[in-house]
């Protein structure tokens, strides 16, 4: 019976001593400082490979910044219309350059976006849109 249950105890203690060792979100490599970066409701890290060259453009160093400024004037950064661009192409509406520059092609992605979530449809960035696409 004690070594059933030392067993037990020991079995156990490996089990969650193995769990905390991998676990994903434990690790800050996963997360990334840019705060335009793709991320999913967890708010993890999905970010393609390619460079563009709205990656360099200046931006703010803290994502919650963003909240506070008006979809008129986000489409005026070059650095987020590049990362509105790059969400737009990942979910398959937008297939032109990710330049930076918010144009009737993006617009025209914006519109197919907002049909298909079921909102109204005027091909112009709203906070809806934001939220879709999830950028702050």
């Amino acid at each position: 019976m004690k070594q059933i249950a030392l067993t037990l105890i020991l079995g156990l203690a490996a089990a969650i001593v193995q769990a905390g060792e991998y676990d994903v979100l434990e690790y800050d490599i996963f997360r990334s400082v840019d705060p335009l970066a793709q991320r999913d409701e967890w708010g993890l890290l999905h970010q393609g490979r390619a460079v563009n060259a709205t990656d360099f453009a200046p931006r703010y160093h803290w994502r919650w910044e963003y909240y506070f400024k008006a979809p008129e004037q986000l489409v005026l950064d070059p650095a987020y219309v590049g990362s509105m661009q790059a969400a737009l192409r990942r979910l398959g509406y937008y297939c032109g350059p990710i330049d930076g520059v918010f144009t009737p092609i993006v617009g025209n992605a914006i519109a197919r976006l907002q049909k298909n979530y079921s909102m109204r449809v005027t091909g112009t960035f709203t906070d809806p849109v934001r939220r879709a696409l999830r950028l702050p």
